[in-house]
Formats: structure tokens, sequence, C-alpha cells
């Protein structure tokens, strides 16, 4: 499928890489202990400039950065953004040449288009000078998928793994052990009512807690209409990108092949856009509304049964003062087609890591930071100063025992999603692409287009934009 031909492209380049690292290690460690505040001294008084997304998880880092100041004696001005800010004004810059920032938070769906405008600066010169790489990083400590499809491409590495962005199964435990809904879902169904564990399940809880308002849930008449599930329906990025990643492709299916050719005519891509059709009856009228940030919060006012989203806005939900169902979630792994492979399940992701840019007159002291945020002791400090998190690190599940205890099915709904994260391949057009099929999606949700209909424009669009590939092919 095209979308894993970027681990089976990029994973000898970054053995490679990594092995070299582990060498460098071996050799470093012999000689002393490496110090950020050594190693920053010729660049004591420097300021960088970094830009960042804002999620809860960012905002809890913003707290610790001014260590690293203390640390170094390195300023840094790290500046948050909104998802589409942060992505807009980051790469305006970098292509520009402007070099305003130093270090860009890029999202793995924008190193395809930044890579061919070669506005990132590979680090393998900087992880090669002893005098300021940190030979203890230890970098097989990092989880592995999301690092390796994220961070190399060909012979070069671009950064580390900075946010683990990963879909969840997002439901409520009084609905699943509600005597009455357990016993009516049981009897329409003839399965036991729990978490969905398969697409299948998914659409038939969808429809089945669909209620009107004066309706019973739960034996008590609605005050207004309740939803079956909740969607992200907004043209753009993320709501195409739910589609592809947990459905399409746990269908079997992707945009393109192993060689970039698109296929978004396929039988398969036309059977997934059958269940978003279907899906979308059983969401609140407003789904084409609703952004990648309304879905937690719809879930949060307790008007929907049931929900994928990315786990780090459910940590900003699921929390006291936030929502009044704060204690009553269940969390799981999105589900997966029936039948289909344990091995070859999908979960829509995003693994995103700060670079730095081309332009950088300041790439040493910019280096030393990006080291210096993804170290374990930072880490753990970030996990524990937001009491929850998404780790980027094996060894960060241990410092997550305030979240193990208070939520523990998020927890494992987490680590089940990074088994098989993974970044995006590089697409030079990736935005034109999703332009597109972000369009077509959205209509067959709101009825505008038969999914083969939309199938057949989807891809129709892409053999223009792309030809016969839409990937970057390595150098």
């Amino acid at each position: 499928m095209g979308y894993s031909l970027r681990v089976l492209r990029g994973t000898t380049a970054a053995a490679a890489i990594l092995a070299a690292m582990s060498f460098a290690v071996g050799s470093a460690s012999a000689e002393g202990t490496f110090s950020y505040k050594e190693a920053a001294k010729p660049y004591a008084g420097t300021t960088i400039k970094v830009l960042d997304e804002v999620t809860p998880l960012q905002e809890t880092l913003a707290t610790l950065v001014p260590k690293f100041t203390e640390e170094t004696g390195i300023k840094v001005e790290y500046e948050l953004l909104s998802h589409l800010d942060v992505i807009n004004k980051g790469q305006a810059d970098m292509l520009s040449g402007r070099g305003n920032y130093d270090g860009v938070m890029l999202h793995g769906f924008q190193m395809g288009p930044m890579l061919e405008a070669d506005a990132i600066l590979p680090i393998n010169d900087l992880m090669a000078n002893p005098a300021i790489s940190n030979p203890n990083l230890d970098p097989a400590d990092f989880i592995q998928t999301p690092f390796k499809t994220l961070a190399f491409f060909g012979d070069k590495q671009y950064g580390f793994l900075n946010w683990n962005y990963n879909y969840v199964y997002w439901t409520r435990a009084d609905l699943m052990n509600d005597a009455t809904e357990k016993a009516d879902f049981e009897k329409k169904y003839g399965y036991a009512l729990a978490p969905a564990k398969t697409l299948e399940q998914l659409r038939d809880m969808s429809e089945f807690f669909t209620r009107k308002k004066g309706e019973n849930l739960k034996g008590q008449p609605l005050d207004s209409d309740f939803y079956g599930i909740v969607l992200e329906g907004l043209k753009g990025q993320t709501s195409v990108s739910l589609f592809i990643g947990n459905l399409l492709h746990n269908f079997g299916g992707d945009i393109v092949d192993a060689q970039g050719k698109p296929t978004f005519n396929t039988p398969v891509v036309i059977d997934a856009l059958k269940l978003w059709a279907e899906l979308w009856k059983y969401a609140p009228p407003g789904t084409a509304e609703y952004s990648v940030v309304d879905v937690p919060t719809v879930m949060g006012n307790g008007i929907a049964a049931q929900s994928l989203a990315y786990s780090d806005f459910v940590l900003g939900i699921d929390k006291e003062g936030s929502s009044p169902l704060h204690g009553q979630f269940l969390y799981a792994a999105p589900p997966v087609k029936e039948g289909v492979d344990a091995s070859k399940r999908s979960i829509e992701s995003e693994p995103s890591m700060i670079v730095i840019s081309r332009f950088s007159e300041k790439p040493e002291a910019t280096f030393l930071f990006q080291q210096w945020l993804v170290d374990k002791q930072q880490q753990q400090a970030l996990l524990e100063a937001g009491n929850g998190g998404v780790p980027i690190r094996v060894s960060s599940w241990g410092h997550l025992g305030s979240l193990e205890k208070s939520n523990p099915t998020l927890l494992t709904a987490m680590k089940s999603s990074l088994e098989v994260s993974r970044s995006k391949p590089p697409m030079p057009n990736y935005f034109q692409i999703i332009d597109v099929l972000s369009d077509v999606v959205q209509k067959v949700g709101l009825g505008i287009l038969t999914p083969e209909e939309a199938a057949a424009q989807g891809q129709a669009a892409l053999e223009k934009l792309c030809g016969e590939s839409c990937l970057l092919a390595a150098k």
C-alpha cells in the first residue's frame, strides 16, 4: 500500500544512521559525560526562534522551555500557533528563505513539499560533531515506527520525534454498562454491547444510539437529539486523513499504490466511502463544520455515544472542570474491519518533529535545543508536569503513573495506536491532493456525491496532479 512505502524505503537508511549513532555513543561515553551546558558555551547569549503547534501538550512544554535557557544560556522564543497557522506560517518562512524561524514544527505530511523545496537542513553533519551531539540520546528508545518513518528520507535524517499524535476510539462507560441498553442492543444485533472493535460494530452502535428528542436513553426521555457518533467533517487535511487512515486503510485500500500510482477508483475505496456516508447519517447535522477541535468538545458535552479523536485533545477534555462526564469515558484502539489481520491494521496518526530551517543562521544552537527537547529527562518532566501525555519514547510509559491510575483505558488505547503509528509517505503535491480528496469525501458524507462518483472524480484529479506517481523520489 502507498502509505507503507515510506517504511520500506526509509528503514535501511534509518538503520544505518542509527547504527552509526550507536557506535558514536560507545566512543563518546568512554571519554566522558555529555553536558548541554558545556556544549552550549560557544552559543551562550544566542537567541533562537522556534515555531510549534498549540495543543495541551505544547502548552505544558512551554513551561519547561525556560529551563533550557537556564542550563545553556541559549534564549528560546517559543511560539505556539494553531494547527493551520503553524503550517502556513512555518512553510511560508522556510520556502521564502527568510529564516525568521530557526526551528519549525512539521507534521509528517508536510515533509514531501518541504523536502522537494530543499527547505529543511539535514542533521547528519550536526550529529557527527562530537562537540554538540549528545551520545546518550538513545535513539533506540524512541517508539520506532513513527520515528523511522518520520525522521529519515534517503540517506538523511531531519530531526527526531517530538509529537506522536494518534487516534483513539472514545465512548461512554455509562452507555456500555446500562442494563436496558445492553439488553436492547443484543436483542437487535445478536452480540453483546461493548466498545467497538470492528468497523461493523462501529456502524451498528452508531445506528443504535441515534435517538430523537423525547425518546429514551438509559430509561430516561431525552431533552434533545442524541447521536450515535461524532466525526470531523470539515473540509481539510485532518478530516480526509481520518477517512483514509481509519477507514480506507482498514478496508485494505489506499489512495496510491507502492509506486505512487493513484488508486482512488478501486472497489475497496468505494466500499470505504459507503461506510463513511452511512456513519454521517448518525452524526450531528453540523458534521460538515466540525473540526479536529470540535469533535472532543461535542463528546465532552455528552450528545454523542462514540467518536474517533486524537488522544492529545482527549487529554484536554477528559479532565476535571473540562467535561461533566469526566471519569465516565472508555477508550480503545480505533476499530478495524472485521477479519483484518491484526498485523495489517491501520490507525490514523501524525508523528511530528521540530526541524531546522535550511536558512537558519544558528543551526548548532537549534540542534542542541532539538536534542534537549527529546532527552529522557525532559520527556519525563513533560509527562509528569502535564499529568499525562503522549509518549515518544518506550521508557516514557513508565512516567505515566497518574494517567494509568486515573484513565487506564486511555493509556492502553494510546499504546495500541502507537504500535502501528507511522508517518505519511512524502508527496510533493500533498496539499493539492488533500484539497481535492477532502472535497469529494465531504460531499459523500453530505450526500452530494455517490461513492462511485467521488471515487471517479478523485482518481481523475490525482492522475492530473501526479502523473505516474504522487510520491517524492529519493535522491
